[in-house]
């Protein structure tokens, strides 16, 4: 039985990624290849019975193949970690980034690439790819080892076009949804500022119209009891007016008894004036307007009050109980004095007598009917 071993010189071994092989340098013994390549020489055979009885089997010897093997499983998880890697940058957004493996490996996929059949040559799939007459596509295939993976977008267009992926365009329509949001909210509440301020604005101009109606009120009130105040004092005059031009009796409720120039032993020369019976207290009133020019007793006249008109004319008022008014002017009607017993008499009654200009006396009966006394 026959078998190899390595001795000084041959530099056979295991590296660090598993497979196994002579370091460059080395030196095989005669007829042994690495695994996966064709052996310049054929190797010897070795069969079991040759050496010990058979028993109806044989045994060859095994082939190595688990460096291949483990070359492929690495170059898989290379692959697939340069595509997640490509996955991540394009789902971060951020440049193109080469991701290399080890050189060793690097070396044993350009070994196993250039002893791979093409694949023209394969069952099933040469029927695939173009023949050379097929026009050529303006498809690029790069040559770069398998083992260097980058990603990049548009790499051979010279420009670089922005990435926008699913995420960015989500953050743009939150962000575009939320401007709405508070577009909407913001006219929302221009719109509810705009109708306080009607609302307010509103009820301000009612209020300053109640207050503007309230004056007005006030003011034609104002004007209403003006009005009425000019009316009455205009009235009062013109009743002034109109009863300082006429003329009243001198008593009410009396008895006409000793009239003018009567003759009698109660006077020396004739009665010189007009009685008015009435009871003592009566009131005594101005005949017409005038000015009291004297107040007081007379002798047998009792107390007297002395008018003086206008035009010069004195009335008499005498045998009065009391005197009211002692001076001043008065007006027609005014209560000067009261009916008395005062005096040369014999009972109360009022003795008017009337003399124009302070003189002679005249019939004072006479002249209260002349000036529309009515008596």
């Amino acid at each position: 039985m026959a078998s190899y071993r390595s001795g000084p010189g041959y530099g056979h071994g295991y590296d660090d990624y598993g497979y196994d092989g002579y370091a460059s340098g080395g030196n095989a013994p005669e007829g042994y290849a690495p695994t996966g390549y064709a052996a310049e020489e054929p190797v010897d055979e070795v069969f079991p019975e040759d050496d010990l009885p058979s028993r109806g089997r044989r045994r060859l010897a095994k082939q190595r193949g688990g460096s291949m093997a483990r070359s492929g499983a690495v170059l898989g998880v290379g692959v697939f970690a340069a595509v997640g890697a490509g996955s991540m940058a394009t789902a971060q957004e951020k440049p193109p980034v080469a991701i290399s493996m080890p050189d060793q490996v690097d070396a044993v996929a350009n070994g196993i690439s250039a002893q791979l059949p093409d694949a023209e040559s394969l069952p099933g799939v040469g029927d695939l790819m173009p023949s050379e007459e097929e026009p050529a596509s303006d498809t690029v295939v790069t040559t770069a080892p398998l083992t260097q993976v980058s990603y990049a977008s548009d790499a051979g267009a010279g420009t670089e076009a922005p990435a926008t992926d699913s995420g960015e365009a989500l953050r743009a329509r939150i962000l575009e949804q939320a401007e709405q949001q508070q577009a909407e909210a913001d006219a929302s509440a221009r719109a509810a500022a705009e109708a306080e301020a009607a609302k307010q604005a509103a009820d301000e101009a009612a209020e300053a119209k109640a207050q503007e109606e309230e004056r007005q009120r006030r003011l034609e009130e104002e004007r209403r009891r003006k009005a009425e105040e000019e009316a009455r004092r205009k009235a009062e005059e013109e009743r002034l007016a109109k009863l300082a031009a006429s003329y009243v009796a001198p008593v009410a409720n009396y008895t006409l008894t000793s009239m003018f120039g009567e003759s009698g032993d109660m006077w020396a020369a004739g009665h010189t004036g007009q009685d008015f019976a009435a009871s003592t207290g009566t009131p005594v009133k101005a005949v017409h307007g005038g000015t009291i020019t004297e107040a007081g007793w007379a002798g047998s006249y009792g107390y007297r009050i002395v008018l003086t008109l206008e035009d010069g004319t004195e009335i008499w008022y005498c045998h009065l109980s009391s005197i009211i008014q002692s001076s001043g002017e008065v007006t027609t009607g005014d209560v000067i004095g009261r009916v008395g017993a005062t005096g040369n008499v014999t009972g109360p009654h009022l003795h008017l007598e009337v003399r124009p200009g302070g003189g002679d006396a005249i019939d004072p009966l006479a002249w209260l009917r002349n000036n529309g006394a009515p008596v």
